[in-house]
């Protein structure tokens, strides 16, 4: 253990010593005085450390012996979980002001949460990979059912706990057969006990497991029977959250394990992966269809959507990985648009997620309905807008790497989810005439609604160079060597595009 290890791993310090010295401040100062700014000085501090590590600050390298990697994939990774987390903070504030909702702790269990998400895309140990997951896990159980008046948020960070401590479980299971196979829990220790191309049974057996316990942090069919539930029942904020930063972490998470320790047996997981897209398509655009609660329709939406990003992963190529990190990118931008606009629904100052209530909601809110629109297209895949391009940049990857099958599946799959997005539009523009929703939004959530449309509806005339730094993350994700610092080493000194 050197004092560089300590100087790769500074953002996580940094942010871990920001959390302890809010939680000292909020217990000593009073948190009805505190909540709201300890809020936006979180939201500060993650836009300060994504800066700080946008600009490399920490070197690359790997710490802890090998437990613990920075490289561009995980720089790549935190700058869109840190600016995910302060975006849903910043346009959570108002929500929760007016519904009496704003605690202390609140913005203090997102910075716990982020620090875990952090851990978990620089894991090169199966124990790091753990650590990670479980600070994540533990601080949006409590952030599910912080609503203690309501049955239904209790209910959610129970259905959350019990099902997250069951994957927990299925992880852990596959982490100690990975550990007797292969003799580490090292990610570059494992990938050369499999060098020779083919894994003892035992070792699939580990690997199987677990992708099965990553697999419910994704929401990926068929371990998603957490989702509907507790996107329904968690305040609407908490919901915002779930949708974004913890979805990025868990696909990149899920893309590190695969490629670092099981890297050179594509064709092991990919088939696995593959089937996991596969039904994720189907049952989030089918199931969809019936709800009438738009949170739970957002949940079913986000079950969709992670199997398009399974896709790229299951291609197991540079390509594959590339388009799923360009997905995950333009999936958070599209869901704080979205959210953005459903904290505001309410009537006579109750929150609404009834789909019947939008009903001729553009009469009354034309510029938010358009952008709302906007953003739904993009969620639906329809060109041109930037959701049709992350689309088909995973389905491209898949018939790049003869999983043409799977294309076509999730062509399908766009199609049928299309309808529900399509209702919603409808019922804002043709719906019954009655009086519509209200729509009360503060400055922070209007701009972010607007951005987020304006993001989508002209990224695809550049991107903003979200495709230059992806190619670049995937790249360096799939160096394979067996000396990791060497291969970090190649990466850090490859010339900027």
């Amino acid at each position: 253990m050197t004092s560089n290890d300590f100087t790769i791993i500074m953002p996580e310090i940094l942010l871990a010593g920001f959390a302890l010295l809010a939680l000292l401040a909020g217990a000593y100062f009073g948190k009805d005085k505190l909540a709201r700014t300890l809020l936006w000085v979180t939201v500060a501090a993650f836009l300060l450390l994504a800066f700080y590590v946008e600009l490399g600050a920490a070197p690359e390298g790997v710490a802890f012996y090998g437990m613990f990697v920075s490289d561009y994939f995980s720089r790549f990774c935190k700058i869109l979980i840190l600016i995910s987390a302060a975006a849903v903070l910043a346009m959570s504030a108002d929500y929760m002001d007016r519904r009496g909702m704003l605690r202390f702790e609140f913005p203090i269990l997102i910075a716990l949460a982020v620090i875990g998400m952090m851990v978990m895309v620089s894991a090169g140990d199966l124990l790091t990979l753990y650590l990670g997951l479980e600070l994540q896990s533990l601080s949006l159980y409590v952030v599910a059912a912080m609503r203690r008046d309501s049955t239904k948020s209790s209910e959610a960070g129970l259905k959350y706990f019990v099902l997250g401590s069951l994957s927990s479980g299925l992880l852990l299971y596959g982490a100690s057969l990975v550990y007797g196979f292969a003799g580490t829990t090292n990610f570059a220790g494992i990938i050369n006990v499999v060098q020779g191309g083919a894994l003892p049974v035992g070792l699939l057996f580990g690997m199987v497991f677990v992708i099965v316990g990553l697999a419910f942090k994704v929401s990926a069919v068929p371990f998603h029977m957490w989702t509907p539930d507790v996107y329904e029942g968690s305040p609407t904020p908490v919901t915002a959250f779930f949708a974004t930063a913890p979805k990025v972490a868990a696909m990149a998470l899920l893309a590190r394990v695969l490629t670092d320790a099981f890297g050179r047996v594509p064709g092991d997981w990919g088939q696995i992966i593959a089937v996991l897209a596969l039904l994720s398509m189907f049952l989030g655009s089918i199931a969809g269809i019936g709800q009438t609660n738009i949170k739970r329709l957002m949940a079913y939406s986000s079950i969709a959507h992670m199997g398009f990003a399974l896709v790229g992963l299951a291609a197991g190529t540079e390509l594959g990985i590339q388009a799923m990190l360009i997905y995950m990118a333009i999936y958070a931008v599209m869901n704080i648009g979205v959210f953005a606009w459903i904290l505001s629904l309410e009537r006579d100052g109750v929150p609404v997620a009834d789909l019947n209530g939008l009903h001729q909601f553009a009469r009354t809110e034309p510029v938010k309905a358009l952008a709302v629109l906007v953003l739904f297209f993009s969620l639906a895949g329809v060109p041109p807008m930037l959701g049709f391009f992350a689309k088909f940049g995973v389905l491209n990857a898949a018939v790049d790497a003869g999983m043409s099958w799977l294309a076509v599946a999730g062509v399908i799959a766009s199609v049928i989810g299309a309808f529900y997005y399509l209702r919603i539009i409808y019922y804002m523009y043709f719906g019954n005439d009655v009086e519509p929703v209200g729509s009360r939004m503060g400055a922070v959530s209007y701009g972010f609604l607007m951005v987020s449309a304006a993001a989508v509806l002209l990224g695809a005339i550049t991107m903003f160079g979200i495709d230059r730094a992806a190619g670049r993350a995937a790249e360096t994700l799939l160096i394979v060597d067996s000396n990791p610092a060497a291969s970090l080493a190649a990466v850090a000194t490859r010339p900027v595009e």
